[in-house]
């Protein structure tokens, strides 16, 4: 389905954009469903992608506010994304905040512990992220992990669970077929853990290369990854 026209925003160079939906429709990859105020990408067709597909569903949102935590936190993301919204009252898309990865978000609150603003955006993004996490479902989706790859090490496991199965997120760990505990959204979620962590695919994506010429590039090293995990001890 395509996405909204009103979605358009200025085109900044060298920006990876993301969108707040609207209105419901569906990825036109996955076909999961997409509701209004979700963050969607879109693709070269102007079609909307929910943004496991979009390979952006590891970042975490950073709202507008601080300058300063803003550009100290994409300085430090290897990959990061500008979120806009279209304000039917002024008419034109504005700027939410940004998309970034969490291990850089968490190395600028380092950088600003003096910031009472940032301590407490810290303590209310943790209060809601507890909320949303389904302690007995990720348990059991990181003992499927380590079922079908038995040399990941525990910790990581857990951490491919939690951040898969995210209530409300969109992720592949929130889909049917995943909380049947299916071997192929495990395979999934274990995937774009080391796409993410283990390849340069998030400098690609933000060096401006297609995300499928990207996925190409690094198939063959989350391959073996993925092999090596999968091999029993």
């Amino acid at each position: 389905m395509k996405a909204p026209s009103n979605l358009k925003a200025p085109i900044l160079m060298a920006d990876l954009r993301v969108f707040i939906t609207h209105r419901d429709s569906s990825c036109v990859e996955c076909e999961e469903p997409l509701t209004s105020g979700d963050m969607i990408g879109l693709t070269s067709r102007n079609e909307s992608i929910c943004l496991t597909c979009a390979d952006l569903d590891h970042l975490v949102f950073l709202p507008s506010g601080n300058a300063v935590l803003t550009r100290r936190s994409q300085k430090h993301s290897k990959l990061s994304a500008i979120v806009w919204k279209f304000s039917k009252a002024r008419k034109r898309s504005e700027r939410q905040g940004v998309l970034v990865e969490a291990a850089a978000l968490k190395k600028t609150e380092i950088e600003c512990l003096d910031d009472e603003e940032v301590r407490k955006i810290n303590r209310d993004r943790n209060a809601i992220r507890r909320e949303k996490l389904d302690r007995e479902y990720i348990n059991k989706f990181s003992e499927k992990i380590k079922e079908l790859f038995p040399r990941c090490p525990k910790k990581t496991a857990a951490e491919i669970a939690e951040h898969a199965c995210l209530k409300y997120s969109g992720r592949v760990g929130r889909s049917a077929s995943a909380k049947s505990f299916d071997e192929n959204a495990v395979h999934l979620a274990v995937q774009a853990h080391i796409r993410h962590s283990k390849t340069n695919y998030d400098n690609l994506l933000n060096s401006g290369c297609d995300r499928c010429d990207a996925r190409q590039i690094v198939r063959e090293k989350i391959n073996d990854a993925m092999s090596k995990w999968s091999r029993k001890k």
